[in-house]
């Protein structure tokens, strides 16, 4: 752990840390000095990134889309860790992709419940559960703004992960085709803008979102 890093000495939340976005931001603000709650819904998973990361950190499961697990993972984080999370990073997020009309309704509901109470075809449902994500932290921005609390949201694009494996080789191509920078992005460089907004660099920006796509949103 560096302990001279922009984060030292601070106690950082990460959900959906199994993999993906998730782990890479608990990789890197492990290596800028944070102390690590890993929390995903896969216990397998959290285990997994932990065991990636230099220094001392606690991995948890909990699912985030259920209140109960919440309460319960805090009690758990304050019962085996000192101190209280000053960063929390929610990268938890599932897609159920299907057309509208032909989306059931548990499937539209599973989607809401972990990416919002936390535009492409056939993702209705995420596109739907990510722009009330962007409403959702802008509210809380100005609530807790007078309490020295920041609430930001990062924008990832197209980005090599899990989520994306099950793509047809074909929609690859073409949603590379449509990003500016040619190419997917990379869970690291995700991590990169979480670093950033999490540490006092960030200290005048609150209710922001910040996209990291490649330009494919231009």
């Amino acid at each position: 752990m560096a302990s001279g890093g922009v984060l030292a000495g601070k106690l950082a939340l990460v959900t959906g840390a199994g993999g993906g976005i998730g782990r890479a931001v608990c990789q890197l603000f492990a290596r800028e000095g944070a102390r690590l709650a890993v929390v995903d819904i896969k216990e397998s998973k959290a285990k997994e990134t932990l065991s990636s990361l230099e220094g001392v950190h606690h991995c948890f499961q909990a699912d985030i889309s259920s209140s109960s697990s919440v309460n319960e993972l805090l009690k758990k984080i304050t019962s085996n860790i000192s101190g209280v999370p000053s960063l929390i990073v929610n990268c938890a997020g599932i897609t159920r992709d299907s057309f509208l009309l032909k989306m059931e309704e548990k499937t539209f509901d599973d989607v809401i419940n972990i990416n919002l109470k936390i535009g492409n075809l056939g993702q209705s449902n995420y596109a739907a559960s990510k722009a009330g994500v962007i409403g959702l932290t802008k509210t809380a921005a100005k609530e807790l703004a007078g309490f020295g609390i920041r609430c930001n949201v990062v924008l990832p694009g197209f980005i090599e992960t899990s989520m994306t494996d099950c793509i047809p080789i074909k929609v690859i191509d073409m949603m590379v085709k449509q990003t500016p920078l040619g190419r997917m992005g990379q869970p690291e460089e995700v991590a990169e803008a979480c670093l950033f907004l999490a540490s006092d660099r960030s200290s005048y920006i609150t209710g922001s979102a910040i996209e990291v796509t490649g330009g494919l949103a231009m």
